[in-house]
């Protein structure tokens, strides 16, 4: 898809044959009525026909595909998914309950209310194309591993996600993605996962800037400020120099005094200017998932995602072709052996002296590395705050194995199981992708649990959206305290009991041949910086006074799903683009030993 069209244009031209179709064959048939029988049709009986054609069309469209997808299970001796009950044509009264439970309800709302009445797989179409969506892990299962090849991203994932990701490896299928997944996978070596002199850098860099803003009586926004350290740390361990995203002033309080003009200041700062295209962006991209095929014409004379490229390409088209010419000058070329290079960028030149390729792949991985990364501090730092119990026995393990000062190392953060265990239990109820999905490149049979045996029949050419953080919160999957957050389950009887069996119930990093190459990474830059904050903190509270924005409305925090905290309510905002953040921000106080 060529972005110089306007999207709108681009998506009529495209189907400009179909779209003709009908209305050409009732003008094609009233000429033969005319001509061969005689027969002359009145205005009045054609403009409606030209006028009706083409809804009767797409009536019959769908239903000639529901007949031949009912014919095609049978023949396989499988049935096809429950479907949601939609009253509107083209189920637009359920997008309208999507997009009003998407602005005020909790996570995922409606989902898990037609899982509690369908089941952990039903059909939800939007504008009459089919949506099969699941929590069932023996589904997500073949989707990501053992029927791998029958599933892909697809091309209308990839035009919905092109402008920002290009055909970089998380949006890109068949010999692209192979070329993507296999140039970075010797990357992430244990060598440099478990090289730490970034990580430090910038946490004593983020640390120093909370303290000082604490000390100013002020609350912090702790997502603001490890959006930053992740977007420091990603950017040096990619590029080689970071956005110095932590050099801008920090946030104050939107209630603040002078707060307006303060924070006025600081979005314009430079510094700030990357870190808000990239966000802008994703929020922008995730808008068009509303619409699947359609959102060209939502769109319609400007791709929005576009708008917010040129800062995103500021920063990164001079570091990639700098990269190219310290290359070149050196003599060498692409396809060497991979040599000792300190970031990916570097490691990529040996493989291709594809400018697009190679800010494709470093963006698709800077997606990944940062925005996950901050999502998982912030919920962590989260449950901290109302779990001061948690808070001081992850403390205790800190002060046991490392100490109140020393930096930790790679063999400190294995030893530390507790912590572990903390981070799967944020990674459990928080994953930082909490929705998912794929497109069936041909027709499949999903296992089912019904009495008569039969499986449920996946047509080609559907989309299948999957969700983690629906299945994570499983009673019957995770016992009946699933919705409470309790590290011990990884580390009691209860991971023989359910983990074990059935490790697909549990995936925070995706599974198979897709799941992500940063699996590692992230662990260790989240149980770094969780480390250096718990030797310097040995309490933090909520501050809603802060911005009472980011306080859920009563009708969030009563709704299903919820996780099981302090009072039974969340107090805070569960938001996604293309991963978990709090809506307006977590804004905690903390007091430092």
């Amino acid at each position: 898809m060529t972005m110089a069209v306007p999207p709108g244009l681009w998506y009529i031209f495209n189907r400009f044959p179909g779209v003709l179709a009908p209305p050409a064959i009732v003008y094609v048939a009233s000429i033969l009525c005319r001509n061969y029988y005689r027969i002359d049709i009145p205005t009045w009986a054609l403009v409606p026909a030209y006028v009706f054609s083409l809804p009767l069309a797409l009536f019959l469209a769908v239903q000639w595909r529901r007949f031949a997808n009912n014919r095609n299970a049978a023949r396989l001796n499988a049935v096809l998914p429950p479907m949601v009950d939609f009253k509107w044509p083209g189920s637009i009264d359920n997008i309208r309950k999507v997009v009003h439970a998407t602005k005020h309800g909790y996570l995922g709302e409606m989902f898990i209310q037609w899982s509690e009445k369908y089941g952990p797989m039903f059909n939800s179409p939007i504008l009459f194309e089919d949506r099969i969506f699941t929590t069932e892990p023996e589904h997500i299962k073949a989707i990501l591993a053992t029927d791998f090849t029958s599933f892909e991203k697809g091309p209308s994932f990839f035009n919905q996600l092109k402008t920002l990701m290009g055909t970089g490896v998380f949006n890109s299928d068949g010999e692209m993605w192979k070329f993507h997944r296999g140039v970075a996978r010797p990357f992430f070596s244990r060598d440099r996962i478990s090289h730490f002199d970034i990580f430090d850098r910038h946490a004593e860099d983020a640390i120093r800037k909370m303290k000082a803003r604490l000390r100013e009586g002020h609350a912090v926004d702790f997502q603001d400020l490890v959006s930053r350290f992740t977007l420091d740390s990603a950017t040096e361990f990619l590029f080689g120099k970071d956005v110095r995203s932590l050099s801008a002033p920090l946030p104050y309080p939107p209630h603040a005094p002078g707060a307006r003009e303060k924070n006025a200041a600081a979005e314009a700062h430079p510094a700030n200017q990357f870190a808000k295209a990239f966000l802008d962006a994703q929020v922008a991209t995730t808008m068009r998932s509303r619409f699947l095929g359609a959102w060209p014409l939502f769109e319609f004379w400007e791709d929005k995602v576009a708008r917010h490229m040129a800062s995103i390409d500021a920063f990164v088209d001079p570091i990639v072709q700098d990269a190219l010419a310290q290359r070149k000058d050196k003599g060498g070329e692409a396809g060497e052996e991979p040599g000792d290079e300190e970031t990916l960028l570097g490691h990529l030149i040996n493989m291709t002296e594809d400018a697009q390729i190679l800010k494709d792949e470093t963006l698709n991985i800077l997606l990944a590395g940062r925005d996950t990364t901050a999502a998982t501090l912030t919920y962590a730092m989260y449950v901290l705050a109302v779990h001061p119990e948690i808070l001081q026995r992850l403390r205790r393990e800190v002060l046991e194995k490392v100490g109140p000062v020393r930096r930790p190392t790679y063999d400190d953060i294995r030893e530390m199981k507790y912590l572990r265990a903390f981070i799967n239990e944020v990674l459990r109820l928080y994953p930082p992708v909490p929705f998912n999905i794929r497109t069936s490149n041909k027709a499949t049979v999903w296992p089912s649990k019904r009495a008569d045996g039969k499986g449920y029949y996946i047509p080609p050419n559907v989309r299948s959206p999957y969700s983690v953080f629906v299945m994570h919160r499983r009673k019957d999957l995770w016992g009946p305290d699933a919705l409470k957050f309790d590290p011990d389950r990884f580390l009691d009887e209860r991971v023989q009991k359910y983990l074990t069996p059935n490790p697909f119930i549990f995936l925070p990093f995706n599974a198979g041949p897709r799941i992500c190459l940063g699996q590692q990474f992230a662990y260790n830059e989240v149980s770094f910086m969780l480390v250096r904050l718990l030797q310097q903190f040995e309490f933090v509270e909520l501050a809603p006074e802060a911005n009472p924005d980011a306080l859920p409305p009563q009708s969030v925090r009563e709704s299903a799903g919820r996780a099981i905290l302090s009072d039974g309510q969340e107090k805070v905002w569960l938001k996604s683009h293309l991963t978990l953040y709090a809506n307006h921000g977590l804004w905690v106080k903390m007091r430092s030993v």
